[in-house]
């Protein structure tokens, strides 16, 4: 295989061709990936066909695989792949705001990939946006505050009755303390680690520092120069780093239908 990788955005994007993802990579091709996956954030690449275990061997070329902590739809005979649809039957979708996957797991998954196969035709595109840059455009006073905070990351509040079967009893979902900037385990580049969906509360801050900090960084990671807009057509792929990108899936198209498959790779602990 013969990869080609364009850089899309200056902070968050790259559109990647000359390969087959229903073809098991070589090890320099999984390399290659790794390295372009940790530079950009996330990956994009079109016209790829894949049945669901060629899916999940392209996940498992760089880990194994994670399984949701809540998410109900999931593919029957394949534990490891989430089906993601909306249609005029659907109440909301999954990842309306902006956030990292399951970031509430004491691992939080590396990546996530993610294949449509029905799209609408107009609407429903995928922001992303860049965590390196994030940390970086803060102020040196601000980074240097930031060292050494950590963050709780609440499942309970991302997860109960959002998929209606919340409120059963017993229910418990993830809920672990990250890191407020982590390293990235591959590029080295710190990233700025909070999330509207999961991060509930800075512990170093009072209850009142705490929520005005955040909603300082929660509106300073939305900024437009950080992000790239994925316009998806069938059979495009998009593999996201979940420890230097979120992403904001976007509902303009009910009541059209949007279909896909999404394996997530497991990860490892957040450290700064």
């Amino acid at each position: 295989m013969s990869l080609q990788i364009e850089k899309l955005t200056p902070h968050c994007g790259a559109m990647v061709d000359g390969i087959d993802l229903s073809r098991t990579p070589d090890a320099a091709t999984v390399r290659a990936l790794e390295g372009a996956l940790a530079e950009h954030g996330v990956l994009f690449f079109r016209d790829q066909v894949m049945t669901p275990d060629q899916h999940k061997a392209f996940g498992r070329c760089f880990g194994e695989l994670h399984l949701h902590p809540a998410f109900p739809d999931i593919l029957e005979g394949h534990p490891e792949i989430m089906v993601i649809r909306a249609d005029a039957n659907s109440k909301r979708i999954a990842g309306e705001e902006w956030h990292s996957d399951v970031s509430c797991d004491a691992e939080p998954p590396l990546g996530t990939i993610l294949h449509l196969q029905e799209v609408p035709p107009v609407g429903g595109d995928t922001l992303f946006a860049g965590m390196y840059a994030a940390y970086e455009t803060l102020s040196p006073p601000l980074r240097t505050m930031l060292e050494g905070m950590t963050a709780i990351h609440d499942g309970e509040n991302a997860y109960r009755g959002r998929y209606g079967h919340g409120d059963a009893p017993g229910a418990v979902y993830p809920k672990s303390e990250h890191p407020v900037v982590v390293t990235h385990p591959v590029s080295g580049r710190r990233a700025l680690y909070v999330n509207r969906i999961f991060t509930t509360r800075i512990v170093q801050l009072s209850r009142r520092e705490s929520d005005g900090l955040l909603a300082l960084l929660f509106a300073h990671i939305e900024t437009p120069e950080f992000q790239c807009r994925f316009r998806w057509r069938p059979g495009s792929v998009a593999f996201w780093d979940n420890r230097c990108v979120q992403h904001h899936a976007l509902w303009d198209y009910f009541p059209q239908r949007r279909y896909g498959l999404r394996v997530t790779i497991r990860g490892q602990k957040p450290v700064f």
